[in-house]
């Protein structure tokens, strides 16, 4: 019961931004705007004011990035096997099976769990998230297919403003530097308009999508929901110097649903189908099973 009382707002949420999305009672121009305001401005704002206040030294375990990492290595690694074997050339299915939205579903899911406590581990993640899994994707494409590596594309992945909030929070942390109560209060409201601009922000964006049912697509979902969470736990109880919350922590970003952002790698339609279809049923599929994700390691 706990469980679904703190996932139900998340996906309530989502589901509002779906239905103002079909409805089209947030034009495009809308939905582009408030995405990035909330990208640009609130989700920064949230993971520098977080990261600022965090225990700095519970997040940078060698442990907790193995822990993780290790099976997003080994889970892309798979899935781009198999398909590479059928279709014979590189597809980003393998980035859609471990590429988690930690982003738009994560941090709202731990702050709901665990409070901005949680959030260290989060933050330890994200740090690494988008720059490992894409230049991974991008070297595989360069030997996979006629594509290059985009080198300033990679860069850029540091460049993007969550990144630069985590890095001045982490800067402002072990900088001991105390700032005006009135500047943190505005970052707090700030912080605050985060997490439900992003949930909408999340439906809106699936409200665009179609679900084109396919054993392909239904094999993707079912090895981001329950292969690259059980791959995750697993290692975790095995890995020393992890407590609790952050097993419990690592084990739900990787339950979390496939992100939007996998999209930007479909250069052709079969691909822009599988893609969109396993991030739309993920995403809908993933309001069961995280909630049993979250009774495993409670």
């Amino acid at each position: 019961m706990v469980a679904v009382q703190a996932i139900l707002p998340i996906f309530a949420l989502v589901l509002l931004g779906y239905l103002l999305g079909w409805r089209q009672w947030l034009s495009a121009e809308s939905a582009a705007g408030l995405a990035n305001i909330t990208f640009k401005l609130f989700m920064p704002t949230l993971l520098f004011a977080g990261i600022a206040k965090a225990p700095l030294a519970d997040g940078l375990s060698p442990m907790l990035l193995l822990a993780y990492y290790l099976p997003v290595l080994l889970v892309f690694g798979l899935v781009n096997l198999l398909v590479h074997r059928q279709r014979g050339t590189a597809t980003p299915l393998g980035l859609v099976a471990a590429f988690s939205n930690n982003v738009l579903v994560g941090i709202p899911l731990v702050t709901t769990l665990m409070g901005s406590a949680g959030l260290v581990y989060v933050f330890a993640i994200l740090v690494f998230h988008s720059l490992t899994l894409f230049s991974l994707h991008s070297f595989y494409a360069a030997f996979g297919s006629p594509e290059r590596v985009d080198a300033r594309g990679l860069l850029k992945n540091l460049a993007n403003p969550m990144i630069v909030g985590l890095l001045l929070g982490a800067l402002l942390n072990v900088s001991e530097v105390g700032l005006p109560e009135p500047l943190w209060r505005m970052f707090t409201w700030l912080a605050q308009a985060a997490l439900p601009c992003a949930l909408i922000v999340l439906g809106v964006s699936l409200s665009r999508y179609r679900l084109r049912p396919s054993r392909m697509v239904l094999g993707l979902t079912l090895a981001k929901l329950v292969l690259f969470p059980a791959m995750v736990w697993w290692l975790s109880t095995l890995l020393p110097g992890l407590s609790d919350a952050a097993r419990s922590v690592l084990v739900l970003l990787a339950a979390c649903p496939s992100g939007v952002n996998v999209l930007a790698f479909a250069k052709n339609p079969e691909d822009t189908r599988s893609v969109s279809s396993a991030v739309f049923l993920s995403t809908v599929l993933a309001a069961l099973t995280l909630p049993m994700w979250m009774l495993l390691v409670a």
